[in-house]
């Protein structure tokens, strides 16, 4: 799975609906986007047509809205956006925009996200040249409220574990595994109808929910039967639907997960406060308030390496392609350690320190393209064709980039560059091997 390169559509496509919500009709428009860019809305029917990207910071759950994931971003809402964003992960497609002429995405007339699939399916795919970008799960992650659980552990691969218990006999007790790839999701996932019970439906009404409900909208589920004329589709569609819901909400972290996600009675409010969690919690782009999306702060770099004072040699990473290459910084000062006695009075930062430093970014490339790399460490086979072009001094800032150029049986080799102020100063080629950490 994260081998695999980039997809967005081939060509635009629209499908048209009435929100499940709000009654009134709308249409939506899914169109290619580059590389990179990942998923966004964009609100066709607000004066400039303002744009909301899929991120975790712009998702919130209000209980005075209803059974429906939210979207916010500088004032401008996208509501009940999860069976999209679950067909759109689902079926493996990265960078999409999607242009909505109302707040509230349509719901299919089904109430499942099969014609939403099959409406991306007829405009076809295209695949782009960058590698997947995923949210992976370097270690174990747990959120727990009253009775809902989610937890998060390292998988190579996405699996989606769901557990519902009703007192509703007709529901009962549910639970459902599945790895999810797109001939999963299509077939055991996608025709899952949402549910809900019929004690439950007057209640959301006299709340001035679900105006555009009707009993196709739903599986309504009475005392002692279904409600509807069309039978269950799978004997636990329920919990099928749950898992669809699951697989939306966790993409609100703006791009796939890499790991197994087990949820207990959740819904989408524990689901946007456990995707937070994860966002706070794993090593990923994105944590420092007010940054880039794609860099990486101290604190995630913390995650990954096991360098700590006085030899943790790189302060930012400001890209990162796994299995690729990645881009960080350090800000050398005069307060660095090693420059007491390199040299009193002449401080220039050594030239082995440079190429730890080039190491330490090159690792964090290493560490984040295999499975666990809380389970991991680097240790360095060789260093090949080592250049020192100019002395780095107090005040400076060194741009590293270093480049995957093999990786085979857990031993790389990568070319790394430092460069201040565009100038190149120290280059070589690097050798190095991912052992487990408990071997050592």
């Amino acid at each position: 799975m994260s081998e695999r390169l980039q997809q967005t559509l081939a060509r635009p496509v629209s499908l048209a609906g009435v929100g499940l919500h709000t009654g009134e009709r709308s249409r939506v428009t899914f169109r290619p986007a580059p590389e990179n860019s990942g998923v966004r809305f964009v609100r066709t029917d607000l004066p400039g047509s303002p744009a909301v990207d899929v991120r975790p910071e712009n998702a919130t759950f209000d209980p005075q809205a209803g059974r429906r994931t939210i979207l916010q971003q500088d004032g401008v809402q996208i509501h009940s956006m999860e069976h999209v964003l679950a067909a759109v992960v689902g079926l493996g497609l990265d960078n999409v925009v999607i242009e909505s002429d109302h707040m509230e995405i349509p719901e299919p007339a089904d109430g499942s996200a099969l014609p939403i699939a099959q409406t991306l399916l007829s405009a076809g795919f295209e695949v782009q040249t960058r590698r997947r970008r995923h949210i992976k799960v370097t270690k174990p992650v747990r959120w727990k409220e009253g009775d809902v659980e989610l937890t998060a552990v390292p998988f190579n691969g996405c699996r989606l574990s769901f557990t519902i218990v009703y007192e509703n006999a007709l529901v009962g007790t549910q639970s459902l595994t599945l790895d999810i790839d797109p001939e999963t999701f299509l077939r055991q996932i996608a025709p899952a109808r949402t549910f809900v019970l019929e004690r439950d439906l007057e209640a959301l009404r006299r709340s001035g929910w679900i105006k555009g409900g009707r009993i196709e909208s739903a599986v309504v589920i009475g005392a002692d039967r279904i409600l509807n004329a069309e039978p269950l589709r799978f004997p636990d569609e329920f919990v099928r639907h749950k898992l669809l819901d699951l697989l939306g909400d966790l993409f609100l972290l703006g791009a796939p997960v890499l790991g197994h996600v087990s949820a207990v009675r959740s819904g989408h409010e524990g689901h946007v406060a456990f995707v937070k969690l994860l966002k706070e919690t794993l090593p990923l782009p994105g944590r420092r308030a007010g940054g880039p999306p794609d860099e990486w702060d101290i604190t995630a770099i913390l995650d990954l390496l096991p360098h700590r004072y006085p030899f943790l040699l790189v302060d930012r990473v400001t890209a990162l392609e796994e299995g690729c290459f990645i881009e960080g910084l350090k800000n050398v000062t005069i307060n660095e350690p090693f420059f007491q006695g390199h040299f009193p009075g002449h401080p220039i930062m050594p030239a082995v320190l440079i190429l730890e430093a080039m190491a330490q970014v090159g690792g964090l490339l290493l560490l984040h393209s295999v499975g666990d790399p809380n389970d991991k460490l680097m240790y360095f086979m060789g260093i090949d064709g080592a250049k020192f072009r100019r002395p780095v001094t107090p005040g400076d800032q060194l741009h590293f980039k270093v480049t995957m150029l093999k990786l085979k049986n857990r031993i790389c080799k990568m070319r790394a560059e430092a460069y201040v102020d565009g100038q190149l100063v120290a280059e070589a080629e690097l050798m190095a091997t991912v052992v487990d950490r408990r071997r050592v």
